[in-house]
């Protein structure tokens, strides 16, 4: 029997202990920018948990319904190795990686990677209930952080799982230096499964990011209420109104928070003191849409060969298996 663990190998706060500079120097821009890894404060997570359940939002019930159907199929693939999820969560959607394993008790363990400490350990027990039998670890950290941390314990075969799209959120800098790192943390067979959001029509994507009930919006300013505890601001979340577009020309969703009045925010914290001008707008996010065969080009460039892809009859979505 393999022994069930909750290791949270780091606080929180330590992993943001060096931080800071990227705020002052988004806020000290034109136009100005925040990194939208300050989304993910527990608040943050709940709101995004809430975000995946909306009736506009597809990502998450498309993704879940693709490996609901071929779970099997990237088990049998895969082998017998450990499962490595980068961006946790909650994860409801692992589930099925779950259990397709289970059935050719084949995984080895599952480690949990999440910026959020406490929807981290909240996912852990609640999968130590429904998975007795399975090693279950705990990582707090960005992904830049543990994928280094993984490229220095690669003793186990393995497969780094990087679920709804949230590669999209990097610029393609960005992107090429986390394929990079993930490459660096696999063995020479080693697997990586990549969730990935396809171009669609563009009132579809707008209303994605847009919602109804104005989850989007509370959880696109609950970054300035994560700023403020973190750094001592003072941000007034009632002088800014959310705001998703789609830049068809970039073929990426752009979250912004738009400033109604002018005045001054200070980052005590920081020492930083940023004047903000009425109609000035702030970019949190960008959520790239990909076309698959060019995401499986910029893959093998870093030397992650394509087994094997998987959509939903719609095309929305896709799932690409890699091989290092």
């Amino acid at each position: 029997m393999l022994t069930k663990s909750l290791t949270i190998i780091a606080e929180h706060h330590q992993y943001f202990k060096n931080d800071g500079d990227d705020v002052i120097q988004g806020l000290k821009q034109t136009p100005k920018n925040l990194p939208p890894k300050y989304f993910y404060d527990d608040r943050g997570s709940e709101l995004f948990e809430q975000i995946c359940e909306l009736p506009e939002y597809y990502p998450t019930r498309t993704e879940a319904w693709i490996l609901r159907q071929y779970a099997d199929e990237i088990a049998q693939i895969t082998g017998k190795s450990e499962l490595i999820e980068l961006g946790s969560g909650s994860s409801t959607k692992t589930i099925f990686l779950l259990d397709a394993y289970q059935k050719k008790s084949s995984l080895c363990k599952y480690v949990l990677i999440d910026v959020s400490g406490g929807i981290l350990k909240a996912s852990v027990l609640k999968l130590q209930k429904k998975y007795p039998n399975l090693s279950i670890n705990g990582l707090v950290g960005t992904y830049e952080q543990t994928l280094i941390k993984l490229a220095s314990n690669a003793s186990l075969s393995r497969i780094i799982s990087f679920l709804g799209s949230s590669i999209g959120n990097f610029n393609p800098q960005e992107s090429e230096k986390f394929l990079q790192q993930v490459a660096d943390a696999l063995n020479p067979g080693d697997y990586f499964l990549l969730g990935l959001d396809l171009q669609k029509p563009k009132d579809i994507l707008e209303a994605a990011y847009n919602d109804n009930q104005g989850v989007t919006s509370a959880f696109n300013l609950n970054m300035l209420s994560h700023l403020n505890w973190r750094f001592k601001g003072n941000f007034d979340l009632n002088l800014f109104t959310h705001q998703a577009i789609y830049n068809q020309a970039d073929a990426q969703i752009e979250m912004y928070l738009h400033c109604q009045k002018s005045h001054w925010v200070s980052l005590e914290a920081l020492d930083c003191k940023v004047f903000l001008e009425a109609g000035e707008s702030i970019l949190t996010e960008i959520s790239r849409k990909f076309d698959l065969e060019n995401i499986q080009k910029e893959l093998e460039v870093q030397g992650l060969k394509t087994i094997k892809t998987w959509t939903d009859p719609k095309q929305w979505f896709g799932l690409i298996l890699c091989q290092a």
